[in-house]
């Protein structure tokens, strides 16, 4: 087996960093690109996301992407090498043993966690043959003296800690779509809501602890708030007890959504804290609440936090600043252990100058503080994320022959709505157009009944003879195209061009348009606005 040489242990260091960053950030991109050097795909760096591995309709798994396989694939190389090296005698300085021991958690993370089917890693059978492999790994890899040097996590906890990472990327990854910079930013933004700035600390010291951090997430109705809570939730950290063979909980079974808006002060009230039998006129019997439900390392969503009554702030406020609270009916004080997630898309400051919300429950909430953007807001940043997010929600609403009925939907979006339509109701407005579509042909904007302007004009049968071909952004140029007032010059800069600003690099946009890099910069460089 070879030594490792100076470019390894600089590989080492890179992938010691890879092995912590957000995942969702584009600085993991940069990193990819130092570590792979010459064998770094240029065409593997869109942002993570549903579209960015749509082929032809069908997703690809994010984690057959080229660069995540080399990085698998040298991280586990480098592990084995620097560990033949330390049993031969070498010595490492305690930074390196520090960085080794960073990129064996990267090659056990992708070695026994990655490639298992999230559903299956709860199953008893499944979880005790997963861990009894993981654990003699974990014992080779750390079967030397100079180890002790550094801090490791110990067995159990590092395997709840790998879980976890893989139940959090599959989450974000699935629920929060679009590949926009605000959709990206929203991805890390809840990575962090999870995990901290500091990945490093929180599997130190944060990881029991951040149940203790309620999250509050604002933002315009149907921007899918609900969503980035469930991805919160859903990814919390799980102890795994060795001498079960089985985590402490499921991780479907502890996030408790309730839409505060849609209930009566008293069922709020009943519903989260439960009441004793006798407590009021309908108490029949004992009730569990939610707070009395939800385990250590569960989740309880109040959307509509905005709208609470405020005789309930007051409650809550005890809860979230205690950690304590009692049934109705009861004196007894009852502690909750779980994680707290609200969601308005109330003005905060409006409603807090108003007197409608409490200013100290707003403070008690808004450390960990995400804002969903509006689907304008993401159009406005990349307009082909209406192409990708149509696409996922077509395949979400109909299963089979998605691309039929994604094309049709967006030949007719297009050709009623247009490119600039404001999107009032945000993605759920979005779906509820797909939905429409589907069973009814059209889709009506809401208030639109009275504007001409916004009437349908083209029913969906009728819309699949509009030219598809022309994408979601529908550039100005493609329009000169259909009128064929562009010369082949011109036609071949403007498309040279679009392609560039897609791809991000000449690179990159020589190998999508198969010709060579230096055609597609004078091309890119001769490009002229059009009148």
């Amino acid at each position: 087996m070879k030594r490792l040489r100076d470019r390894e242990l600089q590989q080492l260091g890179l992938l010691s960093e890879l092995a912590y960053c957000n995942p969702f950030f584009l600085e993991r991109f940069t990193l990819e690109r130092q570590v792979l050097g010459k064998q770094f795909d240029d065409e593997d760096t869109s942002a993570w996301s549903f579209r960015s591995t749509l082929d032809s309709g069908r997703p690809v798994d994010p984690r057959h992407r080229p660069n995540v396989v080399r990085l698998a694939t040298l991280a586990t190389d480098l592990v084995e090498r620097f560990l033949w090296q330390v049993q031969g005698g070498e010595n490492f300085q305690e930074k390196q043993l520090s960085q080794y021991w960073d990129v064996v958690t990267y090659a056990l993370m992708y070695r026994y966690f990655v490639n298992v089917d999230l559903d299956s890693l709860f199953e008893s059978a499944t979880t005790a043959s997963l861990w009894q492999e993981f654990l003699v790994d974990y014992q080779r890899l750390t079967n030397f003296s100079a180890i002790r040097k550094v801090q490791i996590q110990a067995p159990a906890h590092l395997f709840s800690c790998l879980c976890q990472v893989r139940r959090a990327f599959y989450n974000i990854y699935s629920f929060i779509l679009g590949e926009s910079f605000p959709s990206v930013a929203l991805r890390g933004a809840v990575w962090q809501s999870i995990f901290t700035i500091d990945l490093r600390r929180y599997r130190r010291s944060l990881f029991n602890r951040m149940s203790e951090f309620p999250s509050l997430i604002t933002g315009p109705s149907g921007t899918g708030k609900e969503l980035v809570a469930r991805a919160i939730g859903l990814s919390q950290y799980i102890p795994f007890d060795e001498q079960k063979l089985q985590f402490a909980e499921t991780s479907q079974a502890h996030f408790f959504p309730l839409n505060l808006s849609a209930m009566s002060a008293s069922l709020i009230e009943s519903e989260l804290f439960g009441h004793r039998k006798g407590a009021f006129t309908a108490a029949i019997s004992d009730r569990q609440g939610w707070l009395e439900l939800c385990p250590p390392h569960g989740a309880i969503f109040l959307d509509e936090i905005g709208e609470l009554d405020s005789t309930l702030q007051v409650k809550l406020l005890r809860v979230v600043q205690q950690r304590t609270y009692s049934r109705l009916g009861e004196s007894t004080e009852s502690r909750f252990y779980g994680k707290i997630i609200g969601a308005t898309n109330r003005e905060m400051d409006l409603e807090i100058a108003a007197g409608r919300f409490r200013e100290d429950l707003y403070y008690r909430l808004c450390a960990d503080r995400i804002q969903t953007p509006s689907l304008r807001q993401q159009l406005d940043d990349r307009p082909d994320d209406l192409m990708s997010l149509t696409m996922a929600l077509s395949s979400r609403l109909v299963g089979d022959r998605t691309d039929e009925f994604c094309d049709q939907a967006m030949n007719w979006i297009v050709a009623n709505l247009g490119p600039t339509y404001p999107w009032p109701g945000n993605i759920r407005e979005l779906e509820q157009c797909l939905c429409s579509l589907l069973i009814r042909g059209v889709y009506v904007p809401s208030g639109s009944s009275n504007r001409g302007d916004l009437q349908p004009k083209i029913p969906l049968s009728a819309s699949a003879t509009v030219a598809h071909a022309m994408p979601a952004s529908f550039p100005s140029w493609l329009g000169k195209v259909v009128g064929g007032t562009l010369t082949v010059e011109q036609l071949l800069q403007h498309y040279c061009a679009w392609v560039y600003q897609q791809s991000g690099s000449y690179d990159s946009a020589a190998k999508r348009l198969k010709i060579d890099r230096r055609t597609v910069k004078s091309r890119v460089e001769a490009n002229a606005p059009l009148e």
